[in-house]
């Protein structure tokens, strides 16, 4: 999969800000972006055959995926 695949050309290792989120989070994963909704792409995956989801790390070390309507450069 391209490293480029979203639209905005976010790409492995871009800083990105979780801008909004869906109701599948967890409430760990909800504290989080509450303190530091910021991360670094570390990867792509593909949502539904036909989306592209966007792998983020954050500085406390866990790891989410969000859609890429859900994030923006940092």
């Amino acid at each position: 999969m391209s490293q480029a695949a979203t639209s905005t050309a976010i790409t492995v290792g871009s800083k990105v800000k979780v801008t909004r989120v869906r109701d599948r989070i967890n409430s760990d994963l909800v504290k989080l972006l509450l303190s530091n909704p910021l991360g670094v792409v570390t990867g792509f995956k593909m949502t539904d055959g036909s989306g592209v989801g966007v792998k983020v790390k954050f500085e406390s070390g866990s790891e989410s995926w969000f859609f890429e309507d859900e994030i923006a450069a940092a």
